[in-house]
């Protein structure tokens, strides 16, 4: 019996993503590193700070023959700082089903633990899930792992398994069932582009919802059981 919800916030709560893919991919583009804009969603996304710059740096030193990490992380940081102050919204629809939703509630994300708290601040939503909101800062292992999952389950005090994970990231989406939780794709961030759904469902998502209006009727369904 599903007795908490557990959020990714990036492209699920909040719509950075989209926001991140734009300035990602025009920092890496300006090192001569370029990617199809589906395969580094695939790749990349739902990586912890630290895990992205050190396969970005596996994959420049193959591709261009260096490492760019050092070279990128102050700028990265600063333009993604920028871009979210300035534009970042809610996903559309988010608060509300975050408030309708009666059940146990968490946040668990790659995010650092600061840049969590700003986001999540910024679209009002941070006092719906505080004290529950979990980073990668809080483990070893960030997503794929399920280390994050797992500890954010012990927080609430709940089983793995009578936890749902709303996700919309593969990295996510294994993290989630490694933990041994329910995992739904969701579809609503502004980044969802017309693979993401295969390709979580490939990694083990057990359904897809495409927002958070589908998402609201779908949990009330769980709680009606």
């Amino acid at each position: 019996m599903i007795t908490a919800v557990i959020f990714d916030c990036d492209g699920v709560l909040v719509d950075s993503e989209v926001l991140a893919l734009e300035v990602e991919l025009a920092i890496l583009a300006e090192q001569g590193l370029t990617f199809e804009r589906e395969d580094y969603v695939t790749r990349f996304m739902g990586l912890s700070y630290q895990a992205f710059h050190d396969v970005i740096d596996d994959e420049a030193q193959k591709r261009i023959g260096r490492p760019i990490s050092d070279t990128i992380r102050n700028e990265l940081a600063k333009r993604l700082r920028q871009t979210m102050i300035a534009r970042l919204t809610e996903v559309p629809g988010a608060g509300a089903a975050v408030a309708a939703t009666p059940l146990l509630k968490a946040v668990a994300s790659s995010s650092t633990k600061e840049g969590l708290e700003r986001k999540l601040r910024q679209v009002g939503l941070w006092s719906h899930f505080e004290p529950h909101v979990y980073s990668a800062d809080h483990v070893v292992h960030a997503k794929p792992a399920p280390d994050l999952f797992l500890h954010t389950a012990e927080k609430l005090r709940v089983r793995p398994v009578d936890c749902l994970v709303l996700e919309d990231s593969v990295n996510g989406v294994v993290a989630g069932r490694a933990a041994g939780m329910r995992v739904w794709g969701f579809l609503g961030g502004g980044h969802a582009h017309d693979r993401l759904g295969e390709r979580l469902t490939a990694a083990g998502a057990e359904r897809l919802v495409k927002d958070w209006p589908e998402a609201v009727a779908l949990l009330a369904g769980l709680q009606a059981r």
